[in-house]
């Protein structure tokens, strides 16, 4: 039985993260399981390479849960480990790199493009980004 609390007549309920990793399969591909205050909570796989980016208006926040993640930035890398985060300051370029099969966090304000101001093949719009 799972506990979903009234509030203001919308219903809450404890989210196992886990429990959505194994809800898909795709890679580089965010799914989104929250929204507070204006900030999208969303999860993601990912393997090698995304682009290079970057987000003129928003700082986006990454924690790892599994695996390795490098965001190359231009001024060198920051390599992520599992229990590990980072923010990358709005309007800096990066291009996030994972090891196989890497689970990773990301808090963004609900604003954030996928690719930022790039839009490529990779490219997932916001209406595509399912809530799971």
């Amino acid at each position: 039985m799972q506990l979903v609390i009234l509030f203001k007549g919308i219903g809450v309920k404890k989210i196992n993260i886990s429990d959505k990793f194994n809800l898909f399969t795709q890679e580089w591909t965010p799914k989104v399981l929250a929204e507070s205050n204006g900030q999208l909570v969303k999860i993601a796989k990912g393997s090698g390479e995304l682009v290079w980016h970057k987000h003129d208006n928003e700082d986006e926040l990454f924690i790892v849960f599994k695996g390795q993640l490098t965001l190359q930035l231009r001024g060198g890398d920051v390599v992520l480990n599992e229990g590990e985060m980072y923010v990358v300051p709005k309007g800096v370029e990066h291009c996030p790199k994972a090891l196989p099969d890497t689970h990773f966090m990301m808090i963004e304000p609900s604003s954030t493009a996928h690719t930022g101001d790039l839009d490529s093949e990779v490219t997932v719009s916001f209406e595509e980004q399912d809530w799971i």
